[in-house]
């Protein structure tokens, strides 16, 4: 796929300030995921499962973290892996794979990681799908080894504090949108349609949604937690949050 794109460092760019308009605190949240992964390995370099990793924003700061580290990247979008290809240059495994379908192991390079990081991207799964890739990586998984899910959890204690928080984000993000500040999702996607490398890889993610993702299902972190201790992790809980946002943690 590396052919097809000329300037990866300007899509990943394009890519990351796109979604920070989202995410304000988006390099918070993976410092701590990477903090945690550094704990489970002493600081040794991590063999790491970048679950749903699009462009490869988790891989390449796992790399810069960890040299040494043994990266796996798994997704679906075309376009979004064509970018992470590209950008990886070879220093992971880039894996083709649906994540609805309990299949999607079969396609890894290894049985048993380290750690499986996961962010903003889970949420297109409905519940009964979610609740059983949580068993599915829990398998892949080494003992003592860390599932990291980071994405859209309200605390279910402050549902009306985590309204006004989410109303007060999106007429931020509104004003910048309005302003030229930053692309929207919408409008990244028109861009790299419009790109002559990019648009057939577009074209095909079409073809695999065509009518976009599943509708977002966004839980509260309590649903994250219990689905995580049914599934047979030895110790849940919350690892980071910033407002409606949260990552969980879960230790096999």
């Amino acid at each position: 796929m590396t052919p097809y794109i000329t300037d990866p460092a300007a899509w990943q760019e394009s890519w990351d300030r796109q979604q920070e308009a989202y995410l304000p605190d988006r390099e918070h949240r993976f410092a701590a995921m990477l903090d945690a992964v550094e704990a489970v390995t002493d600081g040794a370099p991590p063999r790491l499962l970048d679950l749903a990793g699009g462009t490869g924003t988790i891989s390449l700061r796992t790399l810069a973290r960890f040299p040494g580290a043994e990266v796996t990247l798994v997704d679906l979008d075309p376009a979004l892996l064509a970018v992470a290809e590209a950008s990886l240059a070879g220093r992971a495994t880039v894996v083709t794979a649906d994540l609805g379908r309990p299949d999607w192991v079969a396609a890894l390079p290894h049985r048993e990681y380290d750690a499986v990081l996961t962010a903003t991207a889970l949420h297109w799964l409905p519940a009964e799908r979610l609740t059983r890739l949580y068993a599915e990586i829990r398998e892949v998984l080494r003992p003592g080894g860390i599932l990291l899910n980071a994405d859209h959890m309200p605390d279910d204690a402050l549902p009306e504090l985590t309204k006004r928080l989410t109303a007060r984000a999106q007429a931020r993000r509104a004003a910048r949108y309005a302003a030229g500040a930053v692309l929207s999702w919408s409008d990244w996607w028109v861009r790299a349609g419009a790109d002559p490398a990019l648009a057939p890889l577009v074209r095909r993610r079409q073809a695999i949604y065509p009518t976009g993702h599943s509708p977002e299902w966004n839980p509260p972190v309590s649903w994250h937690l219990a689905a995580l201790a049914d599934a047979g992790y030895t110790e849940v809980g919350t690892l980071w949050r910033g407002g409606a946002d949260a990552a969980v943690a879960a230790v096999r």
